[in-house]
């Protein structure tokens, strides 16, 4: 009897240790993530602008959204640098990773110097590129004078403002999806390599019948962290271009950042991340319906 007790004294007292070491993410959750969740759905019925109270609009939110051709610019914007952002991020993360996981000099320096554009803030990224984008004295339009070019208006042309910035993007992030890449390179078992070797195939039907197939589960990761990177879009078109030039580089993070803290729309800033929000799940549903594919015996 005196043993059952001692039992179910010590199943109290790690039920008490355990609720301990759990209540500070407990709070976190309620505090910045619950609680956030909950009045964001409250304000998406409500106008408020912080000072005045909360005055419920019902669905008028909703109503004036899709009488918005800003909100619809915004997400053509976006839609517009995923387009550009996600092949290339791929091409370049997939070429780098290749080169650094064959055998190189210096495997380990270039391994890791690839990775410190991740660990730099973003507003020094952008502004760093935003003077290498400059016209008239930019790094890369003395480059093309050098050369006998004419100078390209990188950010100051709304044909050339968003295909910039997702070059800079790409620039900034491809280091995390070099290391995705490299656990799945180096999770191929070399012995696929090894027999397609005796069969007679080269590098080139090696890497479209063994690597990218096998490829294809980390391919789809970095498709869809892509995506939702990119429907985040908003330190460089805030920091390098303010949305401009003629609204070409609005995305609709800046957008929603706009309306609720420039112009203090809290309601229509809510109604407009839930239905960005709705948008992101569609759209990478799609892509994983249209990328994955099923392993072939």
């Amino acid at each position: 009897m005196k043993k059952r007790l001692n039992i179910r004294q010590a199943w109290k007292q790690s039920d008490k240790t355990g609720f301990w070491f759990v209540s500070p993410y407990a709070i976190f959750f309620f505090l910045f993530v619950a609680y956030p969740l909950c009045f964001s759905f409250i304000l998406i019925f409500n106008r408020w602008n912080i000072v005045t109270p909360m005055e419920w609009v019902g669905l008028r939110n909703f109503d004036r959204m899709f009488r918005d051709p800003l909100f619809f610019k915004s997400i053509v914007n976006t839609l517009v640098f995923l387009l550009i952002h996600i092949p290339l991020q791929i091409c370049v993360a997939l070429g780098l990773s290749l080169l650094l996981n064959s055998k190189i000099k210096m495997q380990g320096f270039f391994r890791a110097i690839y990775f410190l554009p991740v660990v730099v803030s973003g507003v020094v990224v952008t502004i760093l590129w935003q003077q290498m984008y400059s016209f008239d004295d930019g790094v890369l339009n003395r480059l093309l004078t050098l050369v006998g070019l004419s100078r390209i208006p990188w950010i100051v042309d709304p044909s050339f403002a968003m295909p910039s910035i997702a070059i800079m993007a790409t620039w900034k992030n491809v280091g995390i999806y070099i290391v995705l890449f490299l656990v799945g390179l180096q999770g191929i078992p070399h012995e696929l390599y090894e027999s397609a070797n005796i069969d007679g195939a080269n590098d080139r039907q090696q890497f479209w019948k063994i690597t990218l197939p096998l490829l294809n589960p980390t391919i789809i990761v970095i498709v869809v962290l892509s995506t939702i990177g990119g429907f985040s879009l908003f330190i460089e078109p805030y920091v390098l271009t303010g949305g401009g030039p003629l609204q070409s580089t609005l995305s609709g993070m800046l957008y929603i950042y706009n309306q609720a803290f420039y112009f203090g729309h809290m309601g229509y800033a809510a109604a407009l991340g839930f239905v960005f929000a709705l948008i992101i799940l569609v759209v990478v549903l799609l892509q994983r319906k249209l990328i994955e594919t099923e392993p072939t015996a």
